[in-house]
């Protein structure tokens, strides 16, 4: 990561606060609802709750890089997004390794913990001097464990270390993991950076990866459970429609102007 430049922290219309709701209490919400309902309902369609709350955990963890990296992170922008995943792996692993139906939430407190560390770090060591980076990282790490321990329950239908631990990290699958939620998180402010970044515009580009996020777990899925496979994918499609609609109004909105190039031309029309 490059040190702190002469931005200054991102605002929005959407407090922090709010954010960080809507990916904590969501995300744990919905993983839980995900296990429960699908042991509960035959068929074991509800998995694909697992997948809503990766999305939760995504777009906190991009609204989360959106506040640090405007102090100027430049290239420590993938980088940040890259480490918010490598956390959230570690701290998967091990809540739900020692956690049984308690996982999910020791998993988010050892990624805190995690985050905590590392911002410190950051801020006491390197001298980045970015005043938000200790909870910032805080909010990174455990957004990324959430959106691990999220994929991971849509793909296997539950987040149990044992089932987990054969279903997704033996297979590799925990690399799709790792690129779709890592790009989630990171791409949305490095999409949309510059002077006329907004809020609902960022936000709105996670709602998008996140909802591709959901789908590329529906296929993974699709190897276990089809009906459930089917489910996932189908609403994440829905969400990366309507999020990507709604991205593209703000871009119109914020542009400049905005004109279709058409065709290119035939070689033909260049001679």
């Amino acid at each position: 990561m490059s040190a702190g430049g002469a931005g200054g922290e991102a605002h929005g219309g959407i407090p922090q606060n709010n954010i960080i709701a809507f990916g904590a209490v969501g995300g744990l919400v919905l993983i839980y609802a995900a296990y429960f309902l699908d042991s509960m309902i035959p068929g074991g369609y509800m998995s694909f709750l697992g997948g809503l709350g990766a999305i939760c955990g995504i777009v906190w963890g991009a609204a989360a890089v959106r506040r640090v990296a405007s102090y100027g992170l430049g290239t420590g922008v993938p980088s940040i997004g890259m480490l918010a995943l490598g956390t959230g792996v570690v701290a998967a692993t091990f809540g739900l390794a020692v956690g049984g139906i308690a996982g999910p939430v020791v998993a988010v407190i050892a990624a805190a913990v995690i985050g905590l560390i590392i911002g410190v770090l950051a801020n006491k060591v390197l001298n980045m001097g970015i005043p938000i980076m200790e909870q910032s990282m805080t909010e990174i790490a455990t957004a990324g464990t959430i959106t691990i321990i999220g994929l991971s329950t849509a793909m296997v239908g539950t987040f149990m270390f044992d089932e987990v631990l054969t279903g997704v990290i033996a297979t590799g699958y925990i690399a799709v993991i790792f690129i779709a939620g890592g790009l989630g998180i990171l791409h949305p402010f490095n999409a949309n950076l510059g002077p006329d970044e907004k809020q609902d515009r960022t936000l709105a580009t996670a709602f998008e990866k996140g909802a591709i996020a959901m789908v590329v777990a529906g296929v993974v899925a699709s190897v276990n459970d089809g009906a459930s496979a089917t489910l996932t994918i189908l609403v994440g499609l829905i969400i990366w429609y309507v999020a990507f609609s709604e991205f593209y109004k703000r871009v119109k909105r914020d542009a400049f102007k905005v004109t279709g190039s058409g065709l290119l031309p035939s070689k033909e029309e260049l001679e």
